[in-house]
């Protein structure tokens, strides 16, 4: 009986482990089941992390907030953004399909929401096509995928510094009606001790702390983690508590999340085939469609606390953001691994 016991426990643990490690190698992590989990403690319990609530966790996450940003600094080394630098045909087309494709596909479908209700989801969707790419996972995907890594770390390092500017140049076409008191310089200045700031001050001393950075990079990126749950929670309580969801139904996050598949993939085919026509190896191809296709949601929730600061419509802004971020993690996974597969046929 015992060792039935034992042999029972012992199978059961084995298919929990093939379980998560199939939904690892889909995309659905830990972390995305936590940013779910956070929206649903939210929508429970949104008096806590409301802007009336006892417990300052904004202002923690603010703080917070510049310590990512400064680690990844630490982690960034300079000499391999040199090594990725040459390649600037490779570098438009990621930049181009970043900051001016995604915006303007957005764009043109504005008249498919153009209802009261859809206003502020659309808003969303286009405040996510202007972010900058994602760093981790497209180096990631990248590796996977047998790409031109240098390249990558060099593209979605700059493109992770130049959303700094060019997200609010095209928030602000908008926010001018949406957000009271917008004001352009001002959310760059801020964007830029927020963010840019601790970056520089982490390239500096990387020569010094770099090293470490690496060590702990696994404790360290549980700790971003941990930031942007933070600032999710924080955000959905505000808009939970404010009844912003009041009015939308599951056919308004069926149609985001079909938007959100549906912008990755023509996204993904457009940076294809512009690969073809330049003629970039298959390593460079990788590189493009992998950190022009991606969008980072570490800038997402950041940027959101400083460009519509004081507002309650965050929550709703943020969903596009995380739809798209869980929808390209599972897809991107799945054709890395492709591609991974090809290569060594």
């Amino acid at each position: 009986m015992i060792e039935k016991g034992v042999k029972d426990r012992s199978s059961k643990h084995t298919s929990l482990a093939k379980l998560a490690d199939f939904l690892k190698r889909c995309g659905l992590d830990g972390f995305i089941l936590s940013l779910i989990g956070m929206i649903v403690l939210a929508s429970i319990w949104p008096e806590v992390g409301s802007s009336d609530g006892l417990l300052p966790l904004s202002a923690i996450a603010n703080y917070g907030v510049s310590l990512i940003f400064f680690f990844y600094g630490l982690r960034l080394n300079p000499e391999k953004l040199r090594a990725g630098l040459s390649n600037w045909k490779l570098h438009s087309v990621v930049h181009i399909s970043t900051f001016i494709i995604f915006p303007l596909i957005v764009l043109s479908g504005k008249l498919m929401f153009d209802k009261t209700n859809s206003d502020l989801l659309w808003l969303g969707i286009f405040y996510l096509a202007t972010l900058p790419s994602t760093v981790s996972s497209s180096v990631v995907m990248v590796s996977i995928a047998k790409g031109n890594l240098p390249a990558a770390i060099f593209n979605a390092s700059i493109s992770s510094l130049a959303g700094v500017f060019i997200t609010p140049l095209w928030m602000g076409i908008f926010l001018h009606s949406t957000v009271n008191d917008f004001q352009l310089w001002s959310v760059i200045g801020k964007l830029t001790v927020q963010v840019l700031l601790p970056v520089i001050l982490g390239i500096v001393l990387h020569t010094k702390f770099g090293a470490w950075a690496e060590k702990h990079r696994k404790a360290l990126r549980y700790f971003d983690q941990s930031i942007i749950l933070l600032i999710v929670y924080t955000s959905f309580c505000e808009s939970f508590a404010r009844q912003m969801f009041k009015g939308y139904s599951i056919i308004h996050l069926t149609t985001i999340a079909i938007s959100m598949i549906a912008l990755f993939f023509l996204i993904f085919g457009m940076i294809t085939w512009t690969s073809r026509i330049f003629g970039f190896s298959r390593e460079d191809r990788i590189t493009a469609v992998f950190c022009g296709s991606k969008k980072s949601l570490v800038h997402g929730t950041v940027m959101s606390k400083v460009l519509f600061q004081g507002s309650n419509i965050v929550g709703i802004i943020l969903l596009p953001v995380m739809m798209y971020h869980a929808l390209q993690l599972i897809a991107a996974s799945i054709i890395a691994q492709s591609m991974a597969k090809k290569h060594k046929e």
